[in-house]
């Protein structure tokens, strides 16, 4: 005859169901973490490597890197609605050609804007406040031209046309900005990563500078005062070239014996974690970036975002 008692029965029921429970509770939190859209996506090149930092492999690499990057992040359609007026900001702020990586690269910009136009945009406008002439890096920088095919507006700032704008923060209360960046329904932050003889490197955060004139007091309080205009920017799609890197004697560049190939673009919601990405990829002992990872603190502590990328909701993508 069993000992089984009715007690047994109850006991042993009663503990399945907690476990049926715990179950469904695990399987619902997947299907969440699996539904959320992520934070960040880092593409990362696996095929054949490029020869040098002049391989014309690298363009169509470029582009692949792009399109991967932003499909993991849930697609353009995820930022861009139908009759949007976009502003894609690259840096391009010098005379450089695409292999010295000394501007952004042009076919992750001309990706970005082809991109925008098959997510509905009404108008993808590309642009820069550049410290060489305008004329000359739109064009030897190669985004004028890559730009143009998938069509793009490339816009010239008028230095006469930048106004006075309340951004309100804690170390600058106004700026001189430029209104039609301001103005648009999206602005697409693209920077590449950078060493900056100043702040050690230039990425998605510092690129934002391009959209103001009278830099000069931000050299007094440079972190404070970055991270006011960031705040006002409210990055909504930041962008991080990788492609090529300038390791050494920016931001101007010009040797290529500073230029180094990674064949990485990030893209991402959380600025602060896609600078942090730049810093590392840069690949510095810490002494050297003492002041960059000082500007990506004191933004964390400001509630910009968070520096360690991989607690957020993340991909990696390996693309051949």
């Amino acid at each position: 005859m069993s000992n089984y008692s009715r007690r047994d029965f109850l006991a042993h029921s009663a503990a399945a169901g907690m476990l049926a429970w715990q179950a469904d509770r695990l399987l619902a939190a997947g299907d969440a973490a699996a539904a959320r859209p992520a934070d960040m996506a880092i593409a990362r090149w696996k095929g054949p490597e490029p020869k040098d930092a002049t391989d014309p492999q690298l363009a169509g690499i470029a582009t692949k890197l792009t399109q991967q990057a932003i499909d993991a992040l849930g697609g353009m359609r995820r930022f861009v609605k139908r009759g949007d007026v976009v502003w894609v900001k690259p840096n391009i702020g010098w005379d450089r050609k695409p292999e010295q990586a000394g501007d952004s690269n042009p076919q992750v910009v001309a990706a970005l804007v082809a991109m925008c136009l098959e997510a509905g945009a009404k108008t993808v406008k590309v642009g820069d406040y550049t410290v060489h002439a305008a004329v000359k890096t739109y064009e030897t920088s190669g985004i004028a031209p890559a730009v143009k095919t998938p069509g793009g507006k490339m816009v010239f700032l008028d230095k006469q046309r930048f106004k006075e704008t309340a951004i309100n923060g804690e170390r600058i209360k106004t700026l001189l900005l430029y209104p039609e960046i301001i103005e648009c329904d999206l602005v697409i932050n693209a920077a590449i990563v950078k060493h900056h003889v100043l702040s050690n490197a230039t990425l998605c955060m510092k690129n934002y500078m391009g959209v103001m004139d009278n830099r000069a007091p931000f050299h007094q309080d440079f972190a404070a005062c970055l991270c006011d205009l960031t705040r006002f920017m409210k990055p909504r799609l930041c962008v991080l070239d990788a492609v090529r890197i300038l390791k050494d004697h920016g931001p101007v560049g010009g040797r290529m014996e500073d230029v180094a190939v990674k064949t990485t673009v990030a893209a991402g919601v959380d600025i602060v974690a896609l600078d942090a990405l730049g810093l590392e990829l840069m690949g510095k002992e810490p002494g050297e970036t003492r002041k960059a990872a000082s500007i990506i603190k004191y933004a964390e502590e400001s509630g910009l975002g968070k520096a360690n990328y991989r607690g957020l909701a993340l991909k990696e993508l390996a693309v051949t």
